[in-house]
């Protein structure tokens, strides 16, 4: 798309569900990372870091999220823990976004952590520029802390999210969208 106000204007996210490879190549993959990577950074801390999930490391992250989910839900159904097996692989790539904050005197926290939401954004949006779907998403996997060790964080760190990316496998509806009037003051 040319205009780039445009994109923004009309950019949808699309369920993973919806996605079918192929994924992006690797020069597209190191594109969409790289702008993850471009976002504001106060300190120039890089206070977030990336885990890419393709291939067969969707499995290997499916049987971690099932296992604790198997051990926490003893009455799940196989259906349940086949679901939760499968949660990283509708999409033929995930990439997870690690809010790794570092220990500054002028940066909070909170900020640091607002710069790997930002992240999150320039990669959907990337990826989506690219020609691809992509959606943002969190669920319990992003809060649990067994989950998240299991998949390479540490217990300093916060999943601000798992970018599902993959080609459209149908044409997206736009969602209701919220009036300005309603989200907007002026002071």
């Amino acid at each position: 798309m040319s205009d780039p106000i445009e994109f923004f204007k009309t950019r949808r996210s699309v369920k993973p569900r919806e996605m079918t490879g192929p994924g992006p190549t690797p020069d597209e993959l190191e594109t969409i990372l790289t702008i993850g990577a471009r976002v504001p950074d106060h300190g120039k801390i890089a206070p977030w870091r990336f885990i890419v999930f393709e291939g067969d490391a969707r499995a290997r992250a499916g049987d971690v999220i099932a296992a604790v989910f198997a051990r926490k839900h003893p009455e799940a159904t196989a259906e349940q823990i086949a679901a939760e097996k499968a949660r990283l692989s509708e999409a033929p790539l995930v990439i997870a976004v690690v809010s790794s904050p570092k220990p500054h005197p002028k940066v909070p926290v909170w900020e640091q952590e607002l710069s790997a939401g930002a992240s999150c954004m320039n990669i959907v949006s990337a990826a989506t520029a690219l020609g691809y779907g992509a959606n943002w998403l969190t669920g319990w996997i992003a809060f649990d802390p067994e989950v998240l060790s299991g998949l390479g964080l540490r217990g300093d760190e916060k999943l601000a999210g798992f970018i599902h990316i993959g080609t459209r496998s149908k044409e997206i509806e736009d969602r209701p969208r919220p009036e300005l009037n309603a989200i907007v003051t002026r002071f």
